[in-house]
């Protein structure tokens, strides 16, 4: 059941990917901060001129009826960022003359987690309507609605970002206040209740205050609001890939899976083809992962690692039938998850950290791609080509190993242009990669954008449209 928020309030949101819609009519962005509410650099704020985060785990997309979709991956956002932030902004008039400006999260599943209603929206031009920020381990949302009268400019100095370049300390601005709330929208207000009615939930002292007849009204007034309260609503399925950009693998929803040492891991109803198999080990000793045919028979292992704490995603092959088998062997809790390959990371010019095996999309023109690798064990990459593939249900073949050496190294490799899949069969170390003199793709694309408009540079073109 959909459960509505007032500002201020906060719930525990599942660990997963997330759909967030922004709604409506208004210009959408996000901003990854850090413990201290400030973001790294240019490549953490998500917007339209640059809709996708480098980590992959927070990206942008047109809705329907003038709403934006904000994918945010909780499983996937960097460890050194502690809040996503859900910026909302008009380029013309206040936010108050926004229509059903909300904020609705969808599950995994498609039902609805929490929303939220901005009713109090007024002459600001620029508000952080909501966030989702760890906490105990987990994740929250909290209805924000904190305005900024500045617009654009004002929240974004309030995050570290210098208007015309990186971010800076710059002295922190003083947001709208909010105005103060009516004495009956103190308690929380359930699903299916209206702004401005009365409090459904009373604190203690209120309802050690009512008569019985107020008491009868609220048992009433609950029953109603079961009765009124909407069914939960379904997100829309997730958009087919840009065939320029995207030509391989099944797009689906990610499946997971949990246990604890040796198993055999069985995922039902799963499109043909190649997909990502995300594993991360709790424990120590030997951790080993295969494919099970059809007659139980093991194939080309795809994770041989004595490493602590493994993690690290590889390609496997669902079959015709859809049902995918796994045997692992693993000494402690572990999870895996099943993904489309069009989520794999994306390799651009921030430097990407990460440790073990991995799957990486290249998606522009040519570049040298650098590798920085800090094991002793086997580093192994090899590359898939993916530009004219039309077989969504195979790979293409690989050539030989572009890399495979043993021990520490620093290697770059040139790349013809994208989609490219740079797949790390084997580093069971930290790592880091980088793009550079990456060229524009032939198609006359940009990397990471739909459109052929060329992508504002960070934080100036974000800002662009507050100073006209």
């Amino acid at each position: 059941m959909l459960r509505g928020l007032i500002k201020g309030d906060n719930a525990f949101v599942p660990t997963a990917a997330l759909r967030v819609a922004v709604g409506n009519g208004v210009d959408v962005a996000a901003l990854l901060v850090t413990e201290q509410g400030r973001v790294r650099g240019d490549s953490d704020i998500v917007f339209d001129g640059a809709p996708a985060h480098p980590s992959g785990a927070v990206r942008l997309s047109p809705g329907a009826d003038g709403a934006v979709w904000l994918d945010a991956d909780l499983t996937g956002v960097e460890e050194a960022i502690a809040r996503v932030l859900v910026v909302a902004s008009t380029e013309e008039g206040a936010l108050r003359d926004a229509r059903a400006l909300s904020v609705e999260v969808f599950g995994p599943d498609g039902g609805t987690v929490v929303a939220y209603e901005v009713t109090d929206a007024g002459a600001e031009t620029a508000m952080v309507v909501a966030e989702l920020y760890r906490r105990s381990g987990g994740w929250k949302f909290r209805a924000v609605g904190q305005g900024y009268v500045d617009g654009l400019t004002g929240l974004a100095v309030d995050h570290g970002v210098d208007p015309d370049g990186e971010p800076q300390e710059l002295p922190e601005r003083i947001p709208v206040p909010a105005p103060p709330a009516p004495a009956q929208d103190l308690a929380e207000a359930p699903a299916g209740t209206q702004p401005g009615a009365p409090p459904l939930r009373p604190t203690r002292d209120q309802l050690l205050n009512m008569t019985q007849d107020q008491i009868r009204a609220l048992a009433q007034a609950h029953a109603q609001a079961r009765a009124d309260a909407p069914p939960a609503a379904t997100a829309p399925p997730l958009p087919e890939p840009d065939p320029s950009v995207w030509a391989c693998g099944p797009v689906f929803k990610p499946r997971t899976a949990t246990g604890r040492d040796n198993d055999v891991i069985t995922v039902e109803d799963l499109p043909p083809g190649p997909v990502m198999v995300e594993l991360a080990v709790k424990g120590e000793h030997y951790t080993g992962l295969w494919p099970l045919d059809d007659s139980n028979t093991k194939g080309r292992y795809l994770v041989n690692s004595t490493e602590e704490d493994f993690r690290g995603r590889v390609i496997a092959f669902v079959p015709e039938h859809g049902r995918l088998r796994l045997r692992l062997e693993a000494n402690g809790s572990w999870q895996v998850r099943i993904l489309p390959l069009a989520e794999a990371r994306r390799l651009t010019e921030n430097l990407l950290e990460s440790w073990g095996p991995e799957v990486l999309l290249h998606t522009g023109g040519t570049a040298d791609a650098t590798f920085q690798y800090k094991g002793n064990s086997n580093f192994i990459v090899h590359l898939y080509r993916l530009a004219g593939h039309t077989d969504p249900t195979t790979l293409p073949e690989r050539g030989r190993a572009a890399v495979n050496e043993i021990g520490a190294r620093k290697e770059t490799l040139p790349l013809p242009e994208g989609p490219l899949l740079v797949c790390l069969i084997a580093a069971d170390a930290p790592w880091t990669a980088r793009l550079k003199d990456v060229r524009p793709h032939s198609s006359g694309r940009n990397a990471d954008s739909p459109t052929k408009q060329p992508v504002p540079r960070g934080a100036r073109g974000w800002l662009r449209r507050a100073r006209g």
